[in-house]
């Protein structure tokens, strides 16, 4: 079903795994790997990025990162408040709207356990929309794990020690 709404074929699939598992490839080495002419994969490379399927991402590793990675699920009155909120903060990586009551999931990071606790009370815990807040470290990464993170510490209002934290 997937392969009909999004026009992928076998090749394209293939071309998928090929970036995937090694994205250093060229695409003269693709066309040989998927038996297509180099102009062809490319193609089919541009038509993939163009529909959004097939992204190319530089960020930071979370399995080699030296860094705690975190989930913190919570049950919100107001998820665009928060998704303003994981905009400003370069330590929440990511967030997720879901279905049910915990309706908000973010990944975030943080250098020590202590940042990760204190930048859930002060961008979370203290919003009077949040009813509830659940933090899981993540203990283990089985693959690599790629993410964008924003070292521009200065538009956060976390105030961490070493970090966006600014003595006056």
């Amino acid at each position: 079903m997937m392969s009909e709404v999004l026009k992928m074929d076998e090749i394209d699939k293939k071309i998928i795994a090929l970036v995937q598992d090694q994205p250093n490839l060229t695409h003269t080495q693709i066309a040989e790997k998927v038996n297509r002419s180099q102009p062809t994969v490319g193609m089919r490379i541009r038509r993939l990025e163009e529909q959004g399927v097939l992204q190319f991402q530089a960020g930071i590793n979370l399995k080699a990162a030296d860094m705690y990675f975190a989930r913190v699920d919570l049950q919100t009155n107001n998820p665009d408040n928060i998704y303003d909120i994981v905009k400003k903060c370069p330590f929440l990586l990511n967030c997720f709207r879901l279905s049910g009551n915990i309706n908000m999931s973010i990944m975030m990071a943080g250098f020590t356990i202590e940042d990760i606790e204190r930048i859930v009370n002060i961008h979370l815990r203290s919003d009077p929309d949040v009813l509830k807040v659940t933090i899981n470290l993540i203990t283990d990464i089985m693959t690599d794990f790629v993410i964008p993170f924003d070292f521009n510490f200065s538009k956060c209002e976390c105030k961490l020690d070493k970090h966006c934290w600014k003595e006056e």
